[in-house]
This record gives structure tokens, sequence and C-alpha cells, in this order.
């Protein structure tokens, strides 16, 4: 059993390459719609965290996921965390493993997959054929990392991390500022095709006389509404039409 959460396709990519055959796939905004928090974790079943990283810890759904998480199973199964990541995955893994403690099934293993960063407010994802380069690489590194899952290889296998207060630090400056929905810009291109409404993870986009409108004052930030835009007409601060869109795939 996987869960997963993924805006522009780079943690989505990762579940489905990893998963045995017929392993299930659990899409975390899904879950929290739903209300589905318990789940039965049966013989030798495997349970995997996939998560992006966003300020050194995890998006706003996947922490709340996790702290609702509620798990029962008879012998407890090999347990991981993977986080894509275009600079660090931070402590988002140690925050992760936080939540699992608590319910007495702490991580056996932790990986990660650099991928490119989609925060382009920052990051510069214009050059097609580096971004390119950086999935060619990851695909690399995920094919071992399957390898790794199937044979349950434990221990920490990350490449660059920070401290637990980092993950922190970082969560507050992720909600007190990052998620703020005021930060995203609404331009004249914007065509009313609605998708940015009906893909958003949190339903904090309403279509209002035709045009996309934040209803809530923050949101994942996840920037899938400004990568997924099929006109390019959401924006984040002055850099991110210059630093181009990106989904995987």
């Amino acid at each position: 059993m996987i869960f997963y959460f993924s805006a522009t396709g780079n943690s989505l990519y990762v579940a489905k390459r990893i998963a045995a055959e017929g392993e299930k796939l659990i899409y975390i905004p899904e879950a929290l719609d739903k209300g589905e928090f318990h789940y039965d974790i049966e013989g030798e079943e495997r349970l995997g965290i996939i998560s992006p990283t966003y300020d050194w810890t995890m998006p706003s759904v996947v922490s709340e996921f996790l702290e609702k998480l509620e798990l029962d199973y008879i012998t407890k199964p090999y347990v991981y965390y993977v986080g894509t990541f275009g600079t660090t995955t931070g402590a988002a893994a140690a925050m992760a493993n936080r939540y699992m403690k608590k319910k007495g099934c702490g991580f056996d293993a932790l990986f990660d997959v650099k991928m490119p960063d989609t925060w382009t407010p920052i990051f510069d994802l214009s050059d097609e054929a580096r971004v390119a380069k950086i999935n060619l690489e990851a695909d690399e590194q995920i094919g071992r990392l399957k390898v790794s899952i199937a044979d349950k290889v434990a221990g920490k296998h990350m490449h660059i991390t920070t401290p637990l207060v980092t993950g922190v630090v970082g969560k507050r400056i992720y909600d007190a500022n990052t998620r703020r929905t005021k930060n995203l810009i609404l331009e004249d291109g914007c065509i009313g095709c609605g998708l940015c409404a009906r893909r958003c993870p949190v339903h904090a986009i309403e279509m209002q006389d035709n045009r996309p409108v934040w209803v809530k004052d923050r949101c994942a930030m996840c920037l899938g509404c400004l990568h997924r835009c099929p006109k390019f007409a959401i924006q984040y601060g002055r850099n991110t039409r210059k630093h181009g869109q990106y989904r995987h795939g």
C-alpha cells in the first residue's frame, strides 16, 4: 500500500514506478476528502509514504493525513518514506516519522529522489534539456530504489537532509507565509476552463463568473494550478513566468 501526494506528477511517477503488481495507490487528498483514515495492513504487505518537500517539511495535506492515519496490523509491516526534492528533503522525513512513531509504526527505511524543483518562484525550469537530464537521472535512481524496497532494505538512504528543527521552522514559514493564497496572481490570459478549481487538492479555488477565485486564505501551495494552467495565467510573484511550467510526463 502506497500513500502519495503529487501536484505536478513527480511523486505520482515514483509511486507508480516502485509499486508492486497489484499494489494499491492511495491519493492522500482524496482520502482526506472521503474521511478514509483507517487501514488494515495484511500479511507481508508493505507500507509506503511518497511526498514532495515544501519548505524543508511536508505539504500540509500530507501532515494532516498522517496525523489522522489509523493502522491495524498483526505483524508490523515494512514501512518506508520516499521524499522527492529539488535541493534538499530538509527535515520532511523526520517530521513524517514523528507521526508514524506515535502510531507504533515508525519508518524502517528513508529514501529520496532528486527531481525538477517545481517551486518556480525561485527555481528556473525553462531549460527543457536540463529538466530532461534531471528526470533521466531520477529514472535511474528510481530503478535502484524499486529493488531496495522490494528487498525491504532498512536504514537512511537520503542525499541531503537537515536537522529536525529546520522542519519545525520551515513548517512555521510555510503555514504563515508561503501558503497564503493572496500570493497567487491571476492574469488576463485566463480562459475560464476551470481546470485549476477541479484539480486543487484542498478545494481552495471556486469558479465565479467564469474566473477562478481563491476562497480560502491558505492552500497547500503545491502550485499545481500554476503549472497545469493551459494559458499559464496563474503566477506567484515576479519570477514564475520566466521560470516556466512543469508537469512530469
